[in-house]
């Protein structure tokens, strides 16, 4: 179906942030020009979210709220498709079908992202990774759309990463960003090759999405918002 949004020209357009952490997304939809409104479970994420931060249940705020929004961003917790749940042995919720009924109950243009890991539980989805902008750092995530999307091309993965934990060298200029216990100049490494500075643990680093896939995904939002209509 398709879902008729007009965008009033006195304000910018909002998007809602769903499971927002510490605003990897949000900062990118900022760039690509809308207003920004983070909802998460973790009171945490408020002492550094850049935007207007929601602490509560994404669904039930999304339910109650959604409407109010012309696109709806969502990044339920991967850990339950992560690979390394197979030796942690935990039960984690399973939150992407719940998120994408809400989306379309509420029957706003929607994204929603998530590991590769995930790739069966989403519909058709698009893979991002940080060569295609230029960012030092391989990290595939992938995207389901309401709206399509034609990725950026992805270069070969030729320059070398560090290990785990290390700072980037002439020989391997690329960083491996997951968990650890990092060092603080690990971390701030980290944080400028995902594009998100205001970080400042390593946890909301490991977490974050670089905001230039957010900003290429919001502009590509836009083009159909602005058209008038948008497919889901």
């Amino acid at each position: 179906m398709t879902h008729l949004i007009p965008i009033p020209r006195q304000r910018r357009p909002r998007v809602l942030d769903l499971y927002c952490h510490r605003g990897g997304m949000g900062f990118g939809y900022h760039q690509a020009g809308f207003d920004v409104t983070g909802v998460d479970l973790d009171p945490d994420c408020a002492t550094e979210y850049p935007f207007t931060f929601i602490h509560g249940d994404a669904i039930d705020y999304l339910l109650a709220h959604g409407h109010e929004y012309d696109l709806i961003h969502g990044s339920p917790p991967c850990q339950a498709y992560s690979p390394l749940n197979a030796y942690n042995h935990k039960t984690y919720p399973d939150l992407i079908a719940p998120t994408r009924a809400a989306m379309i109950r509420v029957g706003r243009p929607y994204v929603i992202e998530n590991v590769e890991a995930a790739r069966p539980e989403l519909v058709e989805p698009t893979l991002l990774c940080g060569p295609m902008f230029g960012l030092r750092m391989y990290r595939h995530r992938l995207f389901e759309t309401s709206f399509p999307l034609t990725p950026p091309t992805h270069p070969t993965h030729g320059p070398l990463c560090t290990r785990n934990g290390y700072l980037p060298t002439i020989e391997r200029p690329f960083m491996t960003i997951t968990g650890g216990r990092h060092s603080k100049a690990w971390q701030q490494a980290a944080a400028e090759a995902m594009g998100t500075p205001w970080i400042t643990t390593v946890r909301g680093v490991c977490e974050a999405i670089p905001p230039a896939y957010a900003r290429w995904i919001g502009e590509q939002a836009l083009t159909h918002l602005t058209a008038g209509v948008v497919a889901a």
